[in-house]
């Protein structure tokens, strides 16, 4: 009982640093004059992205796991690492990247383009074994909570919370990486 509570904290903290991106995007795409229904709708897009993705990623990653082994799991560790320190990179950055505009094809990028570190998250915890139904659910709703938090704070505030939060979610995905690097040797 005790490993799966520990299996279901672990994927919730993933989950969190996952949807980091989302509400970060979603704090600056809150700037726009967006109404409740419209937040509403992109919430629950970025939540359906944020379980298919993954999902995806769980499938291939128990594939490669069957056949590689080991050497999958280092893959899955490096590729954690890989991607947690990516987001903190891109919050280095000084330049401004233009926000899309979250309304139907540009929606589905947006959704996209939050969700693509889901899939090799995915990948990760398909190669280590993880509850595809726990990942599923912890990934989705968090993703969509964290895009309405985002974007209903950025009703309110300034874009300055999302540089932040985008580099904890950076660094608690590199953390799990080497945690699960660490695991093998």
């Amino acid at each position: 009982m005790s490993e799966m509570v520990g299996e279901l904290l672990t994927l919730i903290i993933m989950a969190f640093a996952l949807g980091m991106d989302a509400f970060s995007v979603g704090l600056g795409m809150g700037m726009y004059k967006l109404r409740l229904r419209k937040i509403f709708n992109i919430g629950l897009t970025i939540g359906l992205f944020h379980v298919w993705m993954p999902l995806l990623g769980l499938i291939a990653g128990k594939f490669l796991s069957e056949k590689f082994g080991v050497f999958a799991t280092i893959i899955g560790g490096l590729l954690l690492m890989v991607l947690g320190l990516q987001m903190i990179w891109s919050t280095m950055k000084k330049e401004e990247a233009k926000v899309i505009t979250p309304v139907g094809f540009g929606l589905l990028l947006f959704a996209l383009s939050v969700s693509l570190d889901s899939f090799s998250v995915g990948l990760t915890l398909g190669i280590y074994g993880a509850k595809t139904i726990m990942v599923l659910l912890c990934f989705g709703i968090a993703a969509t909570v964290q895009t309405w938090a985002g974007l209903l704070l950025g009703r309110k505030v300034q874009g300055w919370l999302g540089t932040y939060s985008e580099a904890l979610g950076g660094t608690i995905l590199l953390g799990f990486g080497l945690k699960l690097l660490a695991q093998i040797w």
